[in-house]
């Protein structure tokens, strides 16, 4: 007795929906002549006719129907199966290092790089928190392969030359974290004047690297305190000593405390851009992690981080 092949059920099943050999052979690109060649074969291989003739067409008889839905049942399994296993062969694997500056690695990076390993579970992430000329630098000695930085009013004219920039647009524009009980806390935004009497905890330079000062508009900004690090510009915030300039995209990783205040800024107000730096021959990981930044920052453009 000889067995059912694929090809043979795949003949029988389209005959079936077809409902007559020469639509099915049409459908298939077959030859009538092979179409029913390849149903007699199937004929031989289940013992007996699977359909029978009708005015217009054929219908399968009850061995033909039982055929038929196993057919369909083997060809969805067989899709689900090409499926995955070109999910298998597309999968990124590797080690990726990734770095960005403190504020970047409070809120997007972290974001960015579930997405990532979301998408590829294969790759091995490694985060490296450092400023700006430290990332450029290990970038160029092949230590670090995408460099989150920003570029703007304020910052350094970093060399970027030979280098391969993508923008990771998105985020909350620029505010003030303040205090629960402060007067600003109430408020949906402030403006730039609103901001010349405060006191400001300003972030410490380490080594040349830039950090957030006051609004940089202000004539002559009251600098309370200036320290290093998040934690404790918030836990100054917090205790009422004054107020910190914060981007929107740390907005929701603000402690307990503290609230965040957008500033409607125009004219030369601080204006700022990120970018996902690599070199000009990223690695298939590092294409994927600029990917994972874009697509975090562009979704809090309709969704902001909570």
């Amino acid at each position: 007795m000889t067995e059912v092949t694929l090809t043979g059920m795949r003949v029988v099943l389209e005959v079936a929906r077809a409902g007559s050999f020469s639509a099915a052979a049409e459908n298939l690109g077959y030859t009538q002549s092979a179409v029913s060649r390849q149903v007699a074969a199937s004929e031989r291989a289940t013992g007996g006719p699977l359909f029978e003739r009708r005015a217009r067409g054929v219908r399968p008889t009850a061995a033909g129907e039982v055929l038929v839905r196993h057919a369909g049942q083997v060809f969805e399994r067989l899709a689900a199966a090409k499926q995955e296993l070109a999910g298998i062969h597309d999968r990124l694997a590797g080690r990726l290092v990734l770095g960005g500056y403190p504020t970047a690695m409070a809120h997007l990076i972290p974001r960015a790089v579930a997405r990532l390993l979301t998408a590829h579970p294969d790759v091995e992430v490694q985060l490296m928190e450092s400023s700006t000329p430290s990332q450029l630098t290990a970038l160029r000695r092949g230590r670090l392969e995408v460099a989150v930085l920003a570029t703007g009013q304020g910052l350094p004219d970093y060399e970027l030359d030979g280098l391969d920039l993508t923008e990771v647009r998105g985020g909350r524009g620029i505010g003030v974290a303040v205090a629960e009980a402060h007067p600003f806390a109430g408020r949906t935004e402030v403006s730039v004047h609103d901001l010349t009497d405060q006191r400001w905890i300003v972030g410490a330079s380490t080594n040349g690297s830039p950090e957030f000062g006051a609004w940089p508009d202000l004539p002559d900004p009251k600098i309370a305190f200036s320290v290093h690090g998040w934690p404790a510009r918030f836990g100054l915030v917090s205790a009422g000593l004054g107020i910190a300039l914060v981007p929107g995209s740390v907005a929701a990783v603000i402690p307990r405390g503290v609230c965040w205040v957008p500033v409607r800024a125009t004219g030369t107000s601080l204006r700022r851009t990120t970018w996902a730096v690599t070199t000009a021959q990223p690695s298939p990981p590092a294409t994927a992690a600029v990917r994972a930044l874009v697509d975090e920052a562009r979704s809090w453009s309709t969704h902001p981080p909570t």
